[in-house]
């Protein structure tokens, strides 16, 4: 496959996004490309991230002063205990603005490396290397940063838009069938909220793409990266339109928050359970109609999605998931804010509605 690159611009700054595979062998060129230059480096590194692959990293990079850290990622220590971790390092080692924090793993250890990167003296040079599909598709690009506390999930945070984006799909031969799904799961939302066409093209093609085939990923994932690249231009800071990457996630934020961020149920998987709650919302509330429903629940169905709500929840834990959804950061008043679907690629803004009502869905919801 050759060299992808998209360019994102925003008010704040512009930055490149490099597709392709065996791009860490090319760190160095890819860095120069972009015109960065930096002294001191500090590699954040998920510690699941195979020690071959963090050597060619780090021979790639070719930097004499370089550290690392290593972070055990996961939802319980995406906190701001790991950030300030992070910061200590730092200024023990005087980074300056100038210098680089590099980001190797996927969302969550992007996550804590962004926020670590806009908070140290107001911002250093931030390069993303996300590892998995999902990072690649979604959190590595936008500047979305963030942390959970026991009130919810993200609800400290910041936008920081990284300096460099490299997305290398070699990299995704590593993960479980598992990752891969919770990946696949945000290029189905984006496809759902912005583009007919791509929806058609994963529903034909599922199999090879969760089998991680070329050219089937590649294409999956490039489009998945410009719907996100093209929201994030129009609305950098989520004033609106930007808030349909949201599809879904108010619920699915709630339920991982309601089984404490606990392995088993991972953050991808839960988006694919509420998109499917926002998707039965939507026919319930008649915006969306059986027809494009039906497609897209076969669809989950062909792809063997997660899809049974009840199997991580009882009727018993209603009351906590809509105390999680009631404390969204997206929400403006006392009701809770969700993003619905009129028809694929047809999203639908700001639609609020009374606890109690959502109680009484989410209620059939966990009997169904």
């Amino acid at each position: 496959m050759k060299l992808i690159k998209l360019k994102v611009k925003t008010k704040s700054s512009e930055y490149p996004i490099f597709i392709g595979s065996n791009l860490i062998s090319n760190l160095s060129k890819l860095i120069k490309m972009s015109s960065l230059e930096f002294k001191k480096c500090l590699l954040v590194i998920d510690s699941n991230i195979p020690k071959k692959i963090v050597f060619r990293i780090i021979k790639s990079l070719n930097i004499k002063n370089l550290s690392t850290h290593y972070i055990k990622a996961s939802e319980v220590n995406k906190n701001l205990s790991s950030v300030n971790k992070i910061l200590e390092i730092l200024l023990k080692n005087n980074f300056s603005r100038n210098d680089c924090l590099i980001s190797i793993g996927g969302g969550i250890t992007g996550d804590i490396s962004g926020l670590a990167a806009s908070l140290f003296k107001r911002g250093l040079k931030f390069i993303n290397l996300p590892t998995t599909l999902l990072s690649q598709v979604d959190s590595s690009i936008g500047g979305k940063t963030g942390v959970n506390t026991k009130f919810g999930k993200n609800l400290i945070g910041s936008f920081y838009q990284p300096s460099l984006v490299v997305s290398d799909i070699s990299l995704l031969q590593t993960l479980p069938k598992r990752e891969i799904i919770c990946g696949y799961g945000e290029i189905l939302k984006h496809s759902l909220i912005a583009d007919k066409t791509l929806f058609n093209f994963l529903n034909k093609n599922i199999i090879n793409i969760l089998n991680l085939k070329s050219p089937f990923i590649d294409k999956a994932i490039f489009e998945s990266c410009k719907i996100k690249k093209n929201l994030v231009e129009k609305d950098e800071k989520e004033k609106n339109l930007r808030k349909t990457l949201n599809f879904g996630h108010t619920f699915a934020h709630a339920y991982e928050a309601s089984l404490n961020y606990s392995n088993k149920l991972n953050h991808g998987e839960a988006v694919i359970l509420g998109m499917q709650s926002a998707l039965r919302f939507s026919i319930k509330n008649n915006f969306l109609n059986q027809k494009e429903y039906n497609l897209i629940d076969n669809h989950i169905k062909k792809a063997n999605l997660p899809s049974n709500l009840s199997k991580f929840f009882t009727i018993k834990d209603l009351n906590k998931i809509l105390s999680f959804m009631s404390k969204d950061k997206k929400n403006n008043s006392e009701k809770i804010n969700l993003i619905l679907l009129k028809k694929i690629g047809l999203p639908i803004l700001n639609k609020e509605y009374d606890k109690r009502y959502l109680g009484l869905f989410l209620k059939e919801e966990l009997i169904y």
